[in-house]
């Protein structure tokens, strides 16, 4: 039998062993196990689950968030559930071709709660997921790690979470990421302008992308399906990477996460892998 709490701090202590930007000293300030939590809450669904991503850069979108959204958005399908991905314009341009998509506004966060509330009456979600989405700060508006307003290019998915009678679930890696309120105290060691909105299960990785894997893992143990092997983030970076993302960190045009080759994140799925038993070969 395998120990589901025991796994699931292993899976985390791995999401941030880097600690690119400072999520490893915040993880003590999460109770541990909340891959699994986070899991669990999606064990059985098989109603409609929402998953909002999409950090403005320049005047596209990052591949952090959209990769890890896009891999989850197929295993959650594969798993019989029904996932919509809530993004904005110019993403979900991008999206709408190839995927389920509910189109919110960008650089209107004043109508951002009148939009959840008629989205969420609309669509009657099981979850809500946010990834690598940016959250509001104390001061209503939205910022980048720089510390740049970007709420001229941000849509407002935070009032989905606020809002919502479901369960909800952030994956951030930043501090200024929806979700982060559940840490609001901890934020301050950073140097950025922390999100305020909480969630009911935080989930801090390296790269928000990688925090997926830890949810799939679980999924993968209790559905007998590797999942994970399936995986392919270097695919998803060449179809977002054609149609206009840049990485985060370097702002350019290029099959990175955060400034890491892909190599990376292919490392972490194998070493979760290997975790719950399917890396054998």
């Amino acid at each position: 039998m395998i120990n589901e709490q025991a796994l699931s701090v292993d899976i985390e202590n791995i999401l941030v062993d880097k600690n690119l930007r400072g999520m490893k000293p915040l993880q003590s300030h999460l109770n541990p196990g909340y891959c699994l939590r986070a899991a669990k809450v999606l064990k059985d669904i098989k109603g409609t689950v929402l998953i909002g991503t999409g950090f403005p850069v320049l005047n596209t979108f990052e591949t952090d968030g959209p990769v890890g959204s896009l891999i989850l958005y197929k295993a959650l399908k594969k798993l019989g559930m029904n996932p919509i991905l809530v993004c904005g314009t110019p993403m979900a341009n991008v999206l709408q071709v190839d995927y389920n998509i509910f189109v919110i506004s960008v650089g209107q966060p004043h109508l951002g709660a009148i939009e959840a509330r008629r989205a969420l009456a609309h669509l009657s979600p099981e979850v809500i997921i946010s990834i690598e989405h940016p959250g509001l700060a104390e001061n209503n508006r939205y910022h980048n790690m720089r510390g740049e307003d970007i709420t001229d290019k941000a849509t407002c998915f935070d009032h989905f979470l606020t809002q919502a009678t479901c369960p909800t679930i952030a994956i951030g890696d930043g501090g200024n990421e929806i979700g982060m309120g559940n840490v609001k105290s901890a934020l301050q060691a950073l140097d950025i302008i922390p999100a305020v909105t909480p969630c009911d299960e935080l989930i801090v990785s390296d790269v928000s992308n990688w925090g997926v894997y830890g949810i799939l893992a679980f999924l993968s143990v209790w559905s007998g399906q590797d999942l994970l092997k399936e995986t392919c983030p270097e695919t998803i970076l060449k179809y977002l990477s054609e149609h206009g993302s840049v990485d985060g960190v370097t702002r350019k045009n290029e099959l990175t996460e955060d400034g890491l080759p892909v190599s990376e994140g292919k490392a972490v799925i194998e070493s979760i892998r290997s975790l719950i038993g399917f890396n054998k070969s």
